[in-house]
């Protein structure tokens, strides 16, 4: 695992990579600063008090509860989008350290675009429910880290196993191996919540799960029918 994780950090260093990192700083300072217009509109724009003094206090304390609110959110948000471009990042993988797999289909952007949607409306939704644990201490950080965690490491997994393996070996591989899986996906989970760090998450995150994904096909051999 360890050693996934450190080759998926060097993947950013892959001249194939430099584009889809760009792309990926792009996209998150964009989708972040959406998220906070987002919520700013949907939390300020609200009138609370009718009295002038309480009713500043009021939006000075939405826009602080937006920003909060697209923290929260913003993981689900730069995975969600980004994930239309990982495709590239996966085949530079590949390219770099498995130049004897033959090349993967190419996902059409239709199928893309709708995992990509159905991925945000999951994590939104997730999201969305824990917040009624948010005042509840060390919980809501056990079970924000958990949930996400189990969301992003699942969805990475398939978005590289797909590549390879039909939809019922994905999935049996993945429940094979959801003990490790998950500790990644908590790793990138909290990745995801710093700053800096979280612009380039998804790309660590499909690079460290296609040395994965190759290393458990390879043990696993005749299990599996591959590409």
């Amino acid at each position: 695992m360890f050693s996934a994780f450190t080759k998926g950090i060097r993947q950013l260093s892959d001249p194939a990579t430099r584009q889809v990192v760009l792309i990926s700083i792009g996209i998150a300072i964009l989708t972040f600063l959406f998220l906070f217009a987002c919520m700013e509109a949907l939390l300020s724009h609200t009138q609370v008090f009718e009295t002038g003094w309480m009713e500043t206090v009021s939006d000075i304390v939405a826009r602080f509860g937006a920003l909060v609110l697209t923290w929260l959110l913003f993981p689900a948000a730069i995975s969600a989008v980004v994930g239309l471009y990982l495709e590239r990042v996966a085949s530079a993988v590949e390219a770099r350290h498995y130049p004897d797999l033959a090349q993967a289909p190419e996902q059409p952007f239709t199928e893309a675009l709708t995992a990509a949607a159905k991925f945000l409306a999951a994590m939104v939704a997730m999201n969305m429910v824990l917040l009624l644990f948010i005042f509840a201490g060390p919980l809501y950080a056990i079970l924000y880290y958990a949930a996400n965690g189990y969301l992003i490491s699942r969805e990475f997994f398939e978005l590289v196993s797909l590549r390879r393996l039909d939809a019922e070996r994905t999935r049996a591989l993945r429940k094979r191996r959801q003990t490790t899986l998950f500790m990644v996906g908590v790793i990138f989970a909290f990745m995801m919540t710093v700053p800096i760090v979280n612009l380039l998450t998804p790309i660590i995150a499909t690079a460290t799960m296609v040395h994965l994904f190759e290393a458990w096909r390879g043990a696993e051999g005749s299990a599996l029918v591959t590409a």
